[in-house]
């Protein structure tokens, strides 16, 4: 391909609202316009990586006899009603009406879609288990479009489903995916964690994302040294070393605490530790008001708590509601008496602690001396806090460490949380009707290459492209076009290292600063530089990371690419 005649519009500074270095940096190389916020168009840089890593997802799938497909981007809003979703998703879904007034949407994921195409057309056993893909555009109306193609509101996804009549075999189509997913990463040059997740609105209990360690990340890891335990913050778990040493149990005390409205204002006014507090927090979870229980220097993770009481909707309670429900406001809140509460749930912390400070059912007052058993009662204890770095792990007992990262995948067991609503049955070999088994498995291709920009990016202001996803295995750049002998070779180098590689010719009548800047954006993984000595068969070549470029005969070009590219 000549540079002269590829259209890449590069800038010198990036636009200001830029934060994210490779949102900078696909600008900068011309590989991406803002049509409006979170939607870009793919400019022909661009759109070369999107399509080398789309190929690489096609292979994978195509080795463990995945067939790609085509659903539509427009759905009827039946569909989604009908899974329970609809309401449930929230406001990121598009939604509008045709011109009939019928309600409809545009696809942020197509669980439904392919459930309905299953539940019309898989009617036995035999016909499982089978698994079907697509690689589509799919949109979310995000409150806060930002990072580029991290966070957008159009964006291309794969999006991969499974269909078992049994649990072993989901198992083995999770375990197929996972390795297709790893193997996909692996090529384009992405380092992910496979971390423990929460499946959020998508459905089903066991789920695993894909993490991406970057700085300019939105999600924190927690992972250990060995490598054994890796999960999302939301759902990471740690284990508790605070022990109380038992005491006899002390009269319950009512003292008056005015303005401690936060456990630490409270633990100064009491002289106490935070750890001889149990804050009680009321949480509106579907219809039942829960009280929340946990030792004052924890923190409730709310995705564990959503998980252990199976909500739908859940919000802590508003200070209004606190008032009218407890009789308290704020920081009053406690388990002595709670008639009014339908459940209370504790953090495991909250065992084996003696004579602890709780809320006293009365603003600004509290209780002393309350015990677990004697004076307050709970309904069902769970790991329900939020893990905290440096924390032992509960696999080797490694002090937890945190990284921010950027979620390229997420893979779910779902079950039949689909099928079952939604019909999708099958008879057996006995004749008996179930529902069949989900798996569903996507990868962010889009939001995947930003992950890849941030992870590679050069000491010079550029990116690393890894081989297979580059857009061009080789940037040929002749420095003065006026020459002939310059010509000739870079000529001849075209058309013979065009017939194995991918190559981008620099043939414009530029300096050589412009040239070489463009360069290190369109990021190849060799530079071919004809210069001074071309007319002695001698090139330059350089690798993006190299400090130096390096004199090569020729005649040693074809030894050097095959051991850089392959």
């Amino acid at each position: 391909m000549r540079q002269s005649k590829f259209f890449m519009p590069t800038l010198k500074e990036a636009p200001a609202d830029a934060v994210a270095e490779s949102h900078k940096l696909m600008l900068r190389g011309g590989y991406i316009r803002q049509v409006t916020a979170g939607v870009y168009s793919y400019l022909p840089l661009g759109f070369r990586v999107l399509r080398k890593a789309e190929n690489i997802m096609e292979d994978e799938m195509e080795k463990i006899n995945v067939p790609e497909m085509m659903m539509p981007h427009f759905l009827p809003a039946t569909l989604w009603q009908e899974s329970g979703r609809y309401k449930k998703y929230g406001a990121e879904m598009f939604k509008l009406k045709d011109r009939h007034g019928r309600e409809s949407l545009l696809g942020p994921t197509h669980e439904e879609t392919f459930t309905e195409i299953i539940a019309k057309n898989l009617k036995s056993y035999k016909q499982m288990p089978i698994a079907l893909y697509q690689i589509q555009t799919k949109f979310r109306d995000e409150n806060r479009p930002r990072f580029g193609l991290l966070r957008g509101r159009e964006f291309v996804m794969l999006d991969a489903y499974s269909f078992a009549a049994t649990r072993e075999q989901l198992d083995e189509q999770f375990d197929d995916e996972k390795r297709a997913f790893e193997n996909v990463y692996r090529r384009c040059g992405v380092t992910v964690h496979p971390v423990i997740a929460d499946s959020g609105t998508m459905g089903g209990k066991n789920s695993t994302e894909f993490q991406a360690p970057a700085a300019i990340g939105e999600d924190t890891i927690a992972t250990n040294e060995s490598g054994t335990y890796a999960a999302n913050l939301e759902m990471a778990k740690s284990i508790d070393t605070f022990k109380q040493d038992p005491e006899d149990a002390k009269e319950l005390t009512k003292v008056s605490t005015p303005g401690c409205d936060t456990i630490e204002k409270l633990a100064k006014f009491l002289d106490v530790p935070k750890t001889r507090i149990v804050k009680g927090i009321l949480y509106i979870a579907d219809d039942q008001k829960v009280l929340v229980l946990i030792r004052g220097d924890k923190q409730i993770n709310e995705v564990k708590l959503r998980h252990l009481l199976d909500a739908d909707e859940m919000r802590e309670a508003t200070a209004s509601e606190l008032k009218e429900i407890t009789g308290s406001e704020k920081g009053g809140v406690g388990p002595v008496n709670a008639d009014w509460a339908d459940k209370i749930v504790a953090d495991d912390t909250v065992k084996n602690l003696y004579n602890v400070v709780v809320g006293a059912g009365e603003t600004d007052y509290q209780f002393e001396n309350a015990n677990l058993d004697r004076d307050f009662k709970v309904d069902e204890f769970a790991d329900i806090r939020t893990a905290n770095e440096g924390e032992p792990d509960p696999v080797d007992h490694e002090p937890l460490k945190f990284t921010t990262s950027i979620e390229v995948g997420h893979i779910f067991k779902l079950g039949t949380y689909y099928t079952k609503t939604m019909g999708a049955d099958f008879l057996d070999n006995n004749g008996k009707a179930k529902p069949v088994i989900m798996g569903s498995y996507g990868i962010g291709v889009t939001r995947m290459l930003s992950a890849v920009v941030e992870q590679h990016l050069t000491n010079h202001g550029g990116i690393a492209w890894p081989k297979e996803i580059a857009p061009f295995s080789i940037h040929l750049i002749q420095m003065k076009m006026n020459n002939d002998e310059q010509t000739q070779l870079a000529e001849k180098l075209e058309k013979e290292l065009s017939a194995k590689y991918d190559v981008l010719y620099d043939d414009r009548k530029e300096r050589p600063g412009v040239k070489f800047n463009d360069a290190d954006l369109v990021g190849a993984p060799v530079r071919i530089t004809i210069g001074r000595k071309a007319a002695d068969g001698i090139v330059e070549v350089k690798r993006p990371n190299d400090d130096k470029a390096t004199e090569i005969s020729v005649d040693q070009l074809n030894d050097y690419l095959t051991k850089e590219l392959g």
